[in-house]
């Protein structure tokens, strides 16, 4: 494997009509998950990804693992659980593109997985493991889980990609605080948005986060910022890479999970660091403009057209 993550999947049911969720009477069924939608990412792209979690041995299980292995991705390491349901989300869209996510995760197929059930050689064979602070805000134990899998990364030479994703409806500021601060240790690459270091170094001041960041020995540190683009530290300042400006934004979820994928291909290519951010710049902007999670994360011919790298032949 290129690359591996854990996490949760989901069934993301997307309303035909935008507006408050109330007056929604009819929705799309897809699938979702954050960590899952990275792998997506990944996986279109060309690299070889692998995926560790837990589905219902229901029919929306049943249809998350069957798409994502049609995706190409490894999913030997997924089960499917009895008497769990497979977890779903609601997502309430604007005209703006920005949404609302309502989420139906308990009980979690998830609470059947314990750390020590964790897939040591799997991990060990991986040149990444990427892991969100969405799966440990699901269960209390998940914490433990990805705790145990940072540390057979870095005790076996796996390099380590974390994405804080802070989701405030499922763990407060302080519990995310606590569990997050105690992985960044581990971490080689921090991709994260500005409001999540806020959360997590407790300022909103850009010299105080960089400050903080020093404590770790993190080899590179990646802040988006939507649609003006990231930006990575170096040398105690942050040097910005612009974004890509889009016609019209029609959804905004899924876009940070594209922009973690596409850096993390630059990376494994063995790429500078900006010219991998300007790759995860641009997937980022072609998510935005295509409606739900992972349906608009590219192919890498798709990008290179976007990027003008590639000549675009319609017929």
């Amino acid at each position: 494997m290129d690359i591996i993550t854990i996490g949760d999947g989901m069934i993301t049911f997307d309303p035909s009509v935008k507006g408050p969720l109330r007056y929604v009477d009819g929705f799309k069924r897809k699938i979702g998950g954050a960590e899952l939608n990275v792998m997506i990412g990944c996986a279109r792209l060309g690299l070889k990804a692998g995926w560790i979690s837990r589905l219902g041995k229901d029919e929306f299980g049943r249809h998350i693992l069957n798409t994502v292995r049609g995706e190409g991705i490894d999913v030997s390491e997924v089960k499917l659980i009895e008497n769990y349901p497979t977890s779903l989300n609601f997502k309430e869209v604007h005209a703006s593109g920005d949404s609302k996510t309502f989420y139906y995760r308990h009980k979690s197929p998830t609470e059947t997985f314990k750390a020590e059930e964790l897939p040591v050689d799997y991990i060990k064979k991986a040149k990444i493991l990427h892991v969100t602070g969405v799966f440990p805000a699901i269960l209390e134990q998940n914490r433990q889980i990805i705790l145990e899998a940072l540390k057979i990364a870095k005790q076996n030479g796996v390099k380590v990609s974390f994405d804080p994703n802070i989701r405030l409806k499922l763990w407060s500021k302080e519990q995310a605080r606590e569990t997050l601060l105690s992985y960044l240790p581990y971490v080689d690459f921090l991709l994260t948005g500005r409001e999540e270091l806020e959360i997590l170094f407790e300022t909103s001041n850009e010299d105080e986060m960089i400050q903080a960041l020093q404590n770790f020995d993190i080899k590179h540190v990646v802040v988006k910022d939507g649609a003006l683009g990231a930006s990575y530290l170096e040398n105690n300042r942050l040097i910005q890479v612009e974004g890509f400006k889009v016609g019209k934004v029609v959804d905004t979820v899924g876009a940070g999970d594209g922009f973690d994928a596409a850096f993390l291909y630059g990376i494994i290519q063995d790429w500078s660091i900006e010219k991998s951010i300007t790759l995860a710049n641009a997937v980022g902007a072609m998510v935005v403009q295509v409606e739900g999670d992972n349906e608009g994360l590219p192919y890498l011919e798709d990008v290179e057209v976007f990027l003008g790298t590639r000549e675009k032949i319609e017929r």
